[in-house]
């Protein structure tokens, strides 16, 4: 695959990019290259490989989210050092 300078300099355009002709013929020269090898990936035959989204089979650790009871709004309260019967009572933030 080879990568034309035009190619390059419109990248960088549309990435805001300010390139010297230098510097746009060394870009060109390391896009085909990394073009070409991935180019050689596509010579694989993936038609029976199943697409992944991990390395390793992963299953999902969670349980079920059954309803428990919990501490009723009195119990809770009383391990706060203040409160006014209806939530704790902690110093203003600003």
């Amino acid at each position: 695959m080879k990568i034309t300078l035009d190619e390059v300099q419109y990248v960088a355009r549309l990435a805001r990019l300010k390139l010297a002709d230098d510097e746009a013929l060394e870009m060109a020269g390391q896009l085909d290259r990394i073009l070409s090898y991935v180019d050689k990936l596509n010579e694989l035959d993936t038609a029976a490989v199943e697409p992944t989204t991990h390395a390793i089979a992963i299953v999902n650790a969670f349980r079920e989210d059954e309803p428990a009871p919990s501490l009723d709004r009195e119990e809770a309260l009383a391990n706060g050092p203040d409160q006014n019967g209806a939530a704790f009572v902690v110093p203003k933030v600003i």
